[in-house]
Formats: C-alpha cells, structure tokens, sequence
C-alpha cells in the first residue's frame, strides 16, 4: 500500500511529516479502510470533503500515535485535524525552551490551560501523549465540557476540565487565585457573524470542487466557528483579561487566522505592561497559520521559572 504525499512544511517533530501510513492506520483503526481511495498520483488517501472519513483518520491517527483508544463526539461538533493541532504543541514547546537553554521542559511540572477545548478535547489528549504535560481545560458550552470529561476518563488522561459559566469572559473564572500556567493556548473562533461562517464553508466546498452543503465548516457549533467581533474581539478580550492574571502565566498565546488581525493586536498589548510578545509562523502543506505569544515576564525571569522545572 502506497503512503500518501509528504505533509510538508508541518514541525520537525511532529510525527506527520512524512505523509500517512495506511498500513499502520488501518492496522489500528479497520474502520478507516472503507474510505480509502486512490488518487490521480496512485496514492492512498481520503476524500477530505467526506466528514465521516476525516474524522476516522483522525481516530487512527489517535489510536497509532498519541495512545488515545477512544475518540468520539456528536457529528456537529467541530472534527479537528490532527497534524495541525499537533503542531501548535510542538511550537509551544519550543517557545518554553527557548526560555529554558533550548531543552524543553517536559512532565506533569509543566501547566497548561486551553481555552476553548470542545468536544474533542484534541489539545490535552495531544500534549499529554506527546510532553506528558498537565492540562487544564476549559468551554462555555456544558455538553462539550461532558463529553471533553467523558473522553478523559475513558482515555486514562487526568485533565482538569471547567465550565466557563461566563461566556463573556475567558481568564475570569477559570484561573483561581492559586493556579499557575507555563502556557495559555487556544483556538478562538474566528468569524464575525453567522454569515461569513457560512460564506467561509461555502468557499471551502468550491475550492474541493463540490457543491455545497448544509453543515457549517465540515462540522462546528456555532460557538466554535464565529462569536461576535471575530477572532479580533476574542484576542483583543483575552489580552485584557491577561493583564489580571499577569504574574500567574509565562506566556499567554492564541492562533491567529487572519494575518490582518495581528496590528489590532499589537495595538492592543501596547496598552498593557507586557514584557515580550511574539508571533511564531506555522504552515500546513499550502496553508500558512501563526499563534501571538505574549509574557509580562522579563527573559531572566522566564529562565529562572523554566529551570525550576527541570530540578
């Protein structure tokens, strides 16, 4: 069985650069083997406008790499690709070593919140397997923090997940006074309204050359894919809110979708008394994605807290 094409451009160690084992995945999860299909090139794939298929894969590569036997959430929940959410991880990782003489800290030490998480609970069941890390995890919508707590359970993970009660809020109730974090991620939804969700969708479905369909972003509730203000809003709250938590976090980050939201950013960390920011470019095959990384801690500061972690 031919693997298919090389994922280029993803981390150097995300463990999905080098393209697709169907040999392995199907090994591992049998189910996959029924929406295997050979492409013009004469290799084994997907049809990636298939949800059902997609989200297969991604319970295969699951079982085969980061020790997560089960896998599952309704069909409207938003179905994550791996390799990219994996890569986040690994970017992140690096940004705590460079705090850390360029080893990275690894282990249950090391304390990570997602904002965000859904019911897919991809982050933490990645970032466990890959950095053995402790995760917390947090979502506005109670089902999703059911099944994120169902999925954790099943899969031996011990990850902290929270209802956000207040969906107008981020930070503010779901760091206590105690918590401290190493890392903030999250994964904000990034349209503004309803309709350019669906524009958005529209557009996906025509760049696979199929007609297209009902069901926003190949799945997604509403409140993963568009909140009011787009991602622009959500960042831009996130980093007021950090300014509270400011001596309970080394770095705060968020993806970032659109490369034009960075300035409105920018503008708005200017108003708060953060020490460093940075932004990390990411790519995915043709697609180009990024994270802003902010910390109110001077570089000496951040090394003295990363090498108590290695003690």
């Amino acid at each position: 069985m031919k693997v298919s094409s090389k994922k280029s451009k993803l981390h150097p160690r995300n463990r999905h650069n080098q393209g697709y084992d169907f040999t392995l995945l199907t090994a591992k999860e049998p189910a996959l083997s029924t929406f295997l299909i050979e492409t013009p090139a004469k290799q084994t794939s997907i049809d990636f406008s298939d949800n059902k298929a997609v989200k297969t894969l991604n319970q295969a590569l699951l079982k085969a790499y980061y020790d997560v036997e089960f896998w599952d959430f309704p069909e409207h929940n938003l179905c994550p690709p791996i390799p990219g959410r994996v890569d986040y991880i690994h970017y992140l990782a690096d940004l705590l070593s460079a705090d850390n003489q360029g080893t990275i800290p690894t282990g249950k030490q090391v304390k990570v919140l997602d904002i965000g998480t859904g019911a897919s609970l991809v982050y933490p069941l990645t970032g466990t397997a890959e950095y053995n890390w402790a995760f917390t995890a947090s979502d506005i919508d109670p089902t999703s923090v059911k099944l994120a707590k169902q999925l954790a359970q099943f899969n031996n993970r011990k990850i902290n997940i929270k209802l956000q009660k207040h969906p107008e809020h981020i930070f503010n109730g779901v760091i206590n006074a105690k918590d401290l974090f190493h890392l903030t991620l999250c994964n904000p939804p990034f349209h503004a309204s309803f309709e350019a969700a669906a524009q958005g969708t529209e557009r996906k479905w025509r760049n696979l050359g199929k007609a297209p369909k009902s069901d926003l972003n190949f799945g997604g509730q509403n409140n993963e894919l568009w909140c009011e203000g787009g991602e622009a809003q959500f960042i831009s709250t996130m980093i007021k809110e950090s300014n509270e938590f400011a001596e309970q976090c080394l770095w705060f980050t968020s993806l970032v979708s659109k490369k034009e939201t960075l300035s409105v950013l920018q503008q708005e960390l200017s108003k708060h008394p953060v020490a460093e920011v940075k932004i990390i470019d990411m790519a995915q095959g043709q697609k180009v994605s990024r994270f802003i990384a902010w910390s109110y801690f001077e570089q000496a500061t951040r090394e003295e807290i990363c090498q108590e972690l290695s003690l």
